[in-house]
């Protein structure tokens, strides 16, 4: 398996995209994200829910990217504080 390295800066990202989610929450990954994630045949990325904006990343960066932006109570915290979000809700 490929190891997929994350951008220390932002580098290159030089516009704001504007995506459509459907009626049934999908949403397309752009083309250079999947041809730079070897993505072109589909597979699985990791998403993370931040509350003010979702983020996908290439599968295996996600908890690592979150480690490194809060402590493991930090996160425990923000997940607590969404704990009445009905959007969130699993069962």
């Amino acid at each position: 398996m490929t190891t997929t390295c994350l951008p220390s800066t932002l580098e290159g990202v030089s516009e704001i995209q504007e995506y459509v989610v459907s009626s049934s929450g999908q949403m397309s990954l752009p083309a250079a994200a999947r041809h730079r994630w070897q993505l072109d045949r589909g597979g699985p990325v990791d998403v993370l829910d931040l509350g003010f904006g979702v983020l996908a990343v290439p599968k295996g960066e996600g908890r690592r990217l979150l480690g490194d932006l809060l402590s493991r109570d930090e996160h425990a915290e923000r997940v607590r504080a969404l704990g009445d979000d009905p959007d969130l809700a699993t069962c």
